[in-house]
């Protein structure tokens, strides 16, 4: 690797560093230096390398985080207070967070929550058709409820290389996967291994433009990441998990399902570590069709 190139890298494996920080660290102060130092950047000079790097002011950057989080929980934990919430992204009263949860999304917590799981019925057009692939959406309990057939697993933790996407979720993401991705992954040389995709940003709450996605493979700790691949961890420990089959445009009602309809239900919330996909050695994938088959992951802890 030339040495512009082995330089910007380093660039992106720190930006990328310290937005993985962040997410995993909402619920505590956030300040310049703490998080210049997590870069092993100067805290003179890295609010303008945040800047230009992020095209939104560090202070911009953690506002919008810390709303899109709360915004995420008050959907998946409707047992939680508003003040828990508030708290687990940084906020030190429901009414500080109120005001700016109603000056970024136009609603009130309470509101939100209300909006949001009147939405939740998850009618979405007949995205999950159980006579093509199999994914039952059609499948109800004794009260009229769509049954989502998740168990819950542990994980160990993956090191893992892997490609950046930043833009739209859906086709785009495919054509992600099939045209940069997986012919890189072709020239590792790493056999039959687990890959992985990781949504970092719920595309109902983020702008496209800005939703980031990691496509991923686990390597040995003797691999040395090139072609652009960055290294990172996938975190382990206990996840719900769900059997989806099904086009890329029917994968985000399978996410949907497990945000809004099972994780209310099951005595769990999200913690802080990421959500992904989970494609095992024997995953396919019809390029006829473009249907194939994963494993969805959320990260849960008791409430």
């Amino acid at each position: 690797m030339n040495a512009p190139n082995a330089s910007r890298r380093q660039y992106v494996e720190r930006m990328h560093r310290v937005q993985a920080h962040i997410d995993r660290h909402l619920d505590q102060p956030l300040d310049l230096e703490a998080l210049a130092a997590v870069a092993h950047f100067s805290p003179y000079h890295f609010h303008r390398l945040f800047l230009a790097w992020m095209g939104e002011t560090l202070g911009d950057y953690l506002a919008r985080r810390r709303m899109e989080k709360a915004a995420q929980r008050l959907r998946g934990q409707p047992e939680s207070t508003v003040l828990s919430i508030a708290l687990g992204v940084g906020y030190g009263s429901a009414e500080a967070f109120a005001r700016a949860f109603k000056t970024r999304f136009g609603h009130s917590p309470t509101q939100w929550r209300n909006i949001d799981q009147a939405d939740s019925n998850l009618d979405q057009g007949g995205a999950w058709r159980a006579d093509e692939h199999g994914f039952s959406r059609n499948r109800h309990d004794d009260e009229g409820e769509t049954i989502v057939n998740v168990r819950l697993i542990d994980r160990q933790p993956v090191r893992m290389g892997y490609l950046r996407y930043q833009g739209a979720y859906g086709p785009e993401l495919g054509r992600f996967w099939a045209e940069t991705f997986n012919p890189w992954l072709a020239t590792q040389n790493l056999g039959p291994v687990a890959r992985f995709g990781i949504g970092h940003d719920d595309p109902s709450l983020v702008p496209p433009e800005q939703c980031r996605y990691d496509a991923g493979v686990a390597v040995p700790d003797s691999w040395v990441p090139n072609g652009g691949a960055l290294v990172t961890e996938l975190p382990g420990g206990r996840y719900a998990a769900l059997d989806f089959v099904g086009t890329a445009a029917e994968i985000g009602a399978a996410w949907a399902a497990m945000m809004g309809q099972w994780l209310p239900s099951s005595g769990l919330q999200l913690d802080a570590r990421p959500c992904f996909e989970h494609y095992g050695p024997a995953s396919k994938f019809d390029f006829k069709t473009g249907v194939f088959d994963c494993e969805l992951c959320i990260p849960v802890a008791p409430l």
